[in-house]
């Protein structure tokens, strides 16, 4: 995908205790593997995505009025990081954005394109996106290849996790991309259980589609993903109840310190399953 770029690897990340989680595996009584696609999903917000920029020569300034969910961030990574603005020369204006969980935080390239020529055509410009235009440019979600393996002992008791994703970052990074597969993902793989050793290898790759970001919840719901069809798949080799095997192994005292770097203050498991 790109020259310097190396068999298409963003970046290798580990996160947890890989000796821990190898030890628990080699006692295990028994060992459940998974291969898990969590497949790419495509944002359809109600309105797509919309832009109407211009300059003030008064003092020099742009005004962008942007379906954006966080005006703040637009802001800053448009004033600092493409045009070389001071923020107070940038005004971002959100109205009603018509949904977008996510695929409508990012600063896109739509955006700029029409905010910097705003001044040298002297007037304003609008740009509005055809759903088409949408499917294939705005930040899709998800895309992981996944191999996950939960250990037990005797008693079925959760002693060790290991988890190896393969994440799809797309042909570029977009704003968010990077931390999406890593510390919103991997830090969540205890789930609400007492598994004490925890190993995740998360291996980003460039591919020749639209770029991956934060959507619906990002990285959170892929890491449940994981651990609860872990769950449910162990229960179902051993023979026993999902629910009792649940219940085994809910986290009951706080606070509670997972081994992927979490604190959980308080937390009744047994309600929420009940």
């Amino acid at each position: 995908m790109h020259d310097s770029v190396p068999n298409n690897v963003c970046y290798n990340w580990g996160h947890g205790d890989k000796a821990a989680a190898d030890a628990a595996f080699a006692q295990a009584a028994h060992v459940t593997t998974l291969d898990i696609v969590n497949q790419r999903l495509v944002p359809n917000a109600i309105e797509p995505r919309a832009v109407n920029a211009s300059y003030s020569k008064h003092d020099e300034s742009y005004t962008v009025y942007v379906a954006n969910q966080n005006p703040h961030v637009e802001r800053l990574l448009m004033a600092a990081f493409v045009l070389s603005l001071p923020e107070s020369k940038l005004r971002v204006i959100a109205p009603d954005v018509g949904g977008g969980f996510g695929s409508k935080i990012f600063l896109y390239p739509e955006e700029v394109a029409l905010t910097w020529p705003s001044k040298k055509v002297g007037r304003p410009i609008k740009w509005t996106a055809e759903r088409s235009e949408a499917f294939l440019s705005d930040a899709h979600g998800r895309d992981h290849v996944t191999k996950a393996e939960l250990a037990l002992d005797k008693d079925s008791k959760f002693i060790g996790m290991r988890v190896h994703t393969t994440a799809n970052m797309g042909a570029y990074l977009s704003t968010f991309a990077s931390s999406i597969p890593t510390v919103l993902y991997a830090t969540l793989l205890a789930g609400q259980y007492t598994t004490p050793a925890i190993y995740a290898e998360v291996k980003a790759v460039f591919t020749n589609t639209v770029p991956v970001d934060a959507y619906r919840s990002a990285g959170r719901p892929e890491a449940t993903y994981v651990v609860e069809r872990l769950v449910e798949t162990a229960a179902r080799e051993l023979n026993i109840d999902p629910v009792e095997l649940r219940r085994r192994n809910f986290i009951r005292q706080f606070p509670y310190a997972t081994p992927v770097g979490l604190t959980y203050d308080i937390g009744d498991y047994d309600a929420c399953l009940n």
